[in-house]
């Protein structure tokens, strides 16, 4: 198990529902590894995610708009995303940005749909270009799910697609 200063996506893909635990802080330094799974659970047909919080100290608009994207996709696909024991602050924040709307929130969920993550998924540097573009769509998934995203993202959504267009790494 991560030590208190890991951040790190611990992963049961042999689950249905799949289990995501997240330790530590999540943001956009750890975001595309996260995003790149769900994209492979999807290709392997999995539509089922539980994400829990119980260790998460804290989350950004980017791991939020890879969620929101997430959730736009799982909806397609008639799966279910439940984030369960998200703390004070955090549901705060996901209920703000209107994740509440397109996932299921569940604080009083048991322990019995929780087993142990048996993969971790490793942060990622942002020096690739791709990660702007990652980080450009998590935001504009925010704003496809509450139109009043925009005006809070607005800056930096203008500021990625100029580093996007001016193909400078972030």
């Amino acid at each position: 198990m991560p030590n208190n200063n890991t951040q790190a996506f611990l992963v049961n893909a042999y689950t249905d529902p799949i289990v995501i635990k997240i330790v530590g802080r999540a943001n956009y330094l750890n975001s595309a590894p996260l995003n790149n799974f769900f994209v492979n659970m999807f290709k392997s047909d999995k539509k089922n995610f539980i994400v829990d919080f119980s260790k998460c100290d804290g989350m950004d608009s980017t791991f939020l708009g890879i969620i929101a994207g997430n959730a736009l996709e799982v909806r397609k696909k008639n799966g279910s995303l439940v984030l369960l024991k998200l703390n004070k602050r955090n549901l705060e924040l996901v209920k703000n940005l209107g994740l509440h709307k397109i996932l299921t929130v569940d604080n009083k969920s048991s322990e019995k749909c929780l087993e142990d993550a048996d993969t971790c998924l490793k942060p990622q540097k942002l020096s690739d270009p791709k990660n702007a573009d990652m980080i450009l769509k998590a935001h504009q998934s925010l704003v496809k799910i509450d139109e009043t995203n925009r005006y809070k993202f607005q800056d930096v959504i203008t500021f990625l697609k100029s580093q996007i267009d001016e193909d400078i790494e972030l």
